[in-house]
């Protein structure tokens, strides 16, 4: 199976950076790195070409221009350009466990989507990861805040991976699914503007496919590195399309990926 990794990320290269070691650290390569790149400037453009040129890293960028937060309409350009048949999701903030790729192929179900395990880093573990260009991490770190997430056992893994239905927890910073799932909802819902729901949304949309939910505690492991909070102003807006999809059932949306297809 054919797995494309896609990253979003916006104007923050230091992160970036750290995020690509890892990957150059998998014990599987994905066989692609699609980077979703919301309009940074040529700093993040600069940082990608030197990865493409010194290491074997099959990194496609894809940029679109700075209008704000448009999220949905940067993951389905990047989605739409992934050859993949696996599609691995994550934030230009999230540093991958070795294991990362490896564990999202071997748990991926058809029929499915996969929510992964989070450790948040605190603010100053990330100032030093930041200055050191840490990638690897130990249970016993100092700067781990939820450190039961770092625990790496495919075997509770298999015992907690229950299929289920619950929104609780949708995070696209460690998302995994079949292209062909997402094209059939037509991807992310692009009047999403701004941070918030457009996850949840997305996710409302599969499950109403039939498309399951799987988290896969203590595997497929990623250390979200710490920042502030993007800003909250369109929430309200956000909410009303997120309750619009659950009330009324939605499979698919009108403004997706399908314009790019």
């Amino acid at each position: 199976m054919t797995c494309s990794l896609v990253i979003t990320t916006y104007n923050w290269k230091e992160a970036l950076e750290l995020v690509l070691l890892s990957v150059l650290k998998q014990t599987v390569l994905p066989n692609e790195i699609i980077i979703a790149d919301d309009g940074s400037g040529d700093d993040t453009k600069k940082l990608i070409n030197n990865f493409k040129s010194t290491t074997n890293l099959n990194i496609i960028h894809s940029w679109q221009e700075d209008d704000g937060f448009r999220a949905s309409s940067s993951r389905n350009k990047g989605i739409a350009k992934a050859s993949g048949e696996y599609i691995v999701l994550i934030d230009g903030d999230m540093i991958l466990h070795e294991d990362f790729i490896k564990d999202h192929l071997f748990f991926a179900s058809k029929s499915h989507f996969v929510q992964g395990s989070r450790v948040l880093l605190t603010q100053q573990k990330t100032k030093d990861i930041l200055l050191n260009k840490t990638v690897e991490f130990s249970f016993f770190d100092q700067g781990l805040q939820n450190r039961k997430n770092r625990i790496k056992f495919n075997l509770l893994t298999k015992m907690f991976s229950k299929a289920n239905k619950n929104l609780k927890g949708i995070k696209t910073c460690n998302m995994a699914f079949f292209k062909k799932d997402c094209l059939s909802v037509n991807g992310f819902n692009e009047d999403f503007v701004g941070w918030g729901r457009e996850d949840s949304e997305f996710a409302v949309r599969l499950l109403n496919n039939q498309i399951l939910r799987k988290n896969i505690k203590f595997s497929a492991i990623a250390y979200h590195i710490f920042h502030d909070e993007n800003s909250r102003e369109m929430l309200e807006v956000n909410d009303k399309i997120l309750d619009n999809a659950k009330n009324n059932n939605l499979i698919t949306c009108v403004n997706g990926i399908n314009k790019y297809v």
